[in-house]
């Protein structure tokens, strides 16, 4: 087959000019990158194998090895992994929309927009892009390579111009050996870091790969003098050279260490390594544990949550060992979702080698390790919200929406995650706009008050700001901020808490007791009843707009605002499912009216001219249409209610 010439996708392009243009200035992490891809490789030929031993061909020594070599100025990184077919190389190498690049270059471009400087820590390999880091200390890279279990091996080029071939070639045995054709300043003794040098390449390993569970092996030529048969130099002989081949890394996997024997340092970089991340984890969870079930568990909270968390091609979950030997990725069944943030792995030697996805799901001994770690993680997040508010705080900022959508998500489970969670999650609070749990805003309620009071919107100056906080603000009432579209799913989820049932200011009656609000209540009962006809005729006018309207006793200094009734969804609920392409969901809307408002009186007055007027229409759509803008909702018909409002000014 003759050589084939492809072009690259554009956006890969971007990546590799951005690799070349050197937009980070840590360029040594290409060696971590390459060696990580290698034991990826080797994981698939291992995990493979389990099923079909023949893919091993004979060779079941798994390893990486460095071949550096001075004179040519290259480095190769070979593996005996799974290796590639001709379709793979293009998929996987000349493509790599799927690996997150798209996102990388748009993280990239918001961050210079934002005049954000991006380091090499928080940003390369975060969206799987490891490989082309190669180009950042290479002008042209090879890969030969040839798939497991296939006889065609295959030959891919490229210079980073823009396109790379692809042609059959020779290997007798499976694997993938990468060769970088290194930059001058990136080789030799008058380079600025020399990659062709042993020893600065077994420092980079101990650096960043020592926990790469196969060994990586490399050649050391050294000069000795001979020896005779009893072991002593012989004098005046001339030196030989010797070739050693040492391994570079431990490879003693850490979970199997005792605690008391790790430093917090190389917790920090197994799991930099092991799980890709770039900063040192919020927390480390370390356990053993015999008896019934024994397993080992090394977990970790990431420093930051990462881009694609909430979204479908996010994969949760942990890594699975039998007794050393890795025998799944990303087995989810061991965690709840609410926990899909948890980086880590679970080693047990009850666990079978050859257990299959199906038979976890049916593991008796998975389900008591996962309900153990769950139990183990929550019970460390409760006392890290009681003893260290600042850390519990950060760790709320990153991952407390999976809290709550775990809480909402229970009503489909059927499970007691509420009970888990409630007294785990935060909201801002209107007393300081600081985060406060339920108890806290429980503990320090007034006996009058009976109920929980919340507010939605996309910000606490909008909330602030809402004609329904009057009411409360006045009497001093502590009302909590829902922010993010699932705090009123998780909230309406919980339902109540000790006893005290959650209300939002923009639902209802607003069910407050004390003889003040006894007093306005009854006064403001007695004027909707005087009132009655302009009401209707009010409802009559918006037609199936709402579903009432109604004189405020909610209202002081504000004319309008709108409301949901107490059975159905809130506004705020139905404006995140018509997000989510969901209409279906529509809020009971209430128009409430202050009567002691300039404006109620004049429309009592167009009212008593005619209730079918244009005039009085007009009103009345556009102290709705006010309504919906207060609540942060687009009118239907925005040019209509310009042309009103333009309208009534030129009167």
């Amino acid at each position: 087959m003759a050589k084939e010439t492809h072009e690259f996708q554009a956006e890969t392009k971007q990546l590799l000019d951005l690799m070349i243009h050197s937009i980070y200035t840590n360029h040594e992490i290409f060696l971590r990158e390459l060696i990580s891809n290698a034991s990826d490789a080797i994981d698939k030929a291992h995990f493979e194998s389990l099923t079909d031993r023949s893919l091993l061909e004979g060779d079941e020594d798994f390893q990486i090895f460095l071949t550096p070599d001075a004179e040519q100025h290259m480095l190769t990184i070979a593996d005996n992994g799974i290796g590639m077919n001709r379709e793979e190389l293009i998929e996987n190498i000349g493509t790599i929309a799927k690996s997150g690049t798209k996102a990388f270059l748009e993280q990239l471009k918001k961050a210079k927009e934002e005049n954000k400087d991006l380091t090499d820590k928080e940003m390369i390999g975060q969206f799987g892009v490891g490989f082309y880091s190669a180009f950042m200390v290479a002008d042209h890279v090879t890969i030969v390579t040839r798939k497991a279990g296939e006889k065609q091996a295959w030959k891919w080029e490229s210079a980073a111009d823009g396109s790379y071939t692809i042609e059959e070639c020779e290997l007798d045995k499976r694997g993938t050996a990468i060769t970088l054709h290194l930059k001058k300043e990136f080789c030799g003794k008058e380079a600025e870091q020399d990659f062709t040098d042993n020893y600065e390449l077994e420092r980079l390993v101990k650096k960043y790969s020592d926990y790469v569970r196969y060994p990586i092996k490399m050649d050391f030529t050294f000069e000795e003098t001979p020896k005779d048969k009893d072991g002593k130099e012989i004098e005046g002989a001339d030196k030989i050279k010797k070739v050693e081949t040492r391994t570079l890394n431990s490879m003693q996997p850490l979970w199997t260490k005792n605690k008391s024997d790790i430093k917090k340092e190389e917790y920090n970089e197994f799991f930099k390594h092991q799980f890709y991340e770039w900063e040192d984890p919020m927390e480390v969870f370390h356990t053993k544990a015999e008896g019934t079930v024994e397993y080992t568990a090394l977990l970790a909270i990431p420093a930051h949550a990462p881009f694609n968390l909430y979204q479908t091609d996010y994969e949760p979950g942990l890594q699975l060992y039998s007794r050393h030997v890795f025998i799944m990725d990303k087995c989810k069944d061991l965690l709840p979702d609410y926990l899909r943030f948890m980086k880590g792995l679970v080693d047990s030697p009850d666990l079978s080698l050859n257990i299959s996805r199906e038979l976890l799901q049916q593991s008796r001994e998975l389900k008591a390790i996962g309900r153990a770690l769950e139990k183990n993680i929550l019970k460390t997040l409760a006392r890290k919200l009681k003893n260290d508010r600042e850390w519990y705080e950060k760790f709320w900022n990153e991952y407390g929406k999976s809290l709550k959508i775990g809480i909402y998500n229970s009503i489909y489970s059927g499970s007691d995650t509420v009970d888990k969670l409630k007294d785990l999650i935060l909201f801002m609070s209107s007393k300081d706009g600081k985060l406060v749990t339920l108890k806290e805003y429980v503990d320090r309620m007034p006996e009058s008050q009976k109920k929980i009071y919340y507010a939605t919107a996309k910000d606490k100056e909008t909330i602030e700001q809402l004609p329904q906080m009057e009411t409360l603000r006045d009497k001093g009432i502590e009302v909590l901020y829902l922010l993010d579209p699932v705090d009123e799913f998780a909230i309406e989820t919980i339902h109540q808490y000790e006893e005290k049932p959650f209300h939002s200011i923009s639902r209802g009656d607003l069910g407050l007791d004390d003889a003040e609000s006894q007093e306005v209540k009854k006064e403001t009962e007695e004027i909707q009843k005087d009132n009655s006809d302009l009401m209707k005729d009010i409802k009559a006018a918006l037609g199936d707009k709402v579903e009432d309207v109604k004189v405020s006793a909610r209202l002081k200094s504000s004319a309008v605002c709108l409301v949901a009734d107490e059975a159905g969804p809130s506004l705020a609920m139905e404006q995140a499912f018509s997000q989510m392409k969901n209409p279906m969901f529509k809020a009971k809307r209430i128009l409430e009216i202050n009567p002691h408002h300039e404006l109620f009186s004049r429309l009592k007055e167009i009212h008593e001219t005619g209730k079918d007027s244009q005039e009085f229409k007009d009103y009345c759509d556009m102290l709705y249409t006010q309504a919906l803008l207060i609540e942060g909702i687009l009118p239907e018909n925005p040019v209509d209610f310009a042309n009103k409002v333009a309208k009534l000014m030129a009167k």
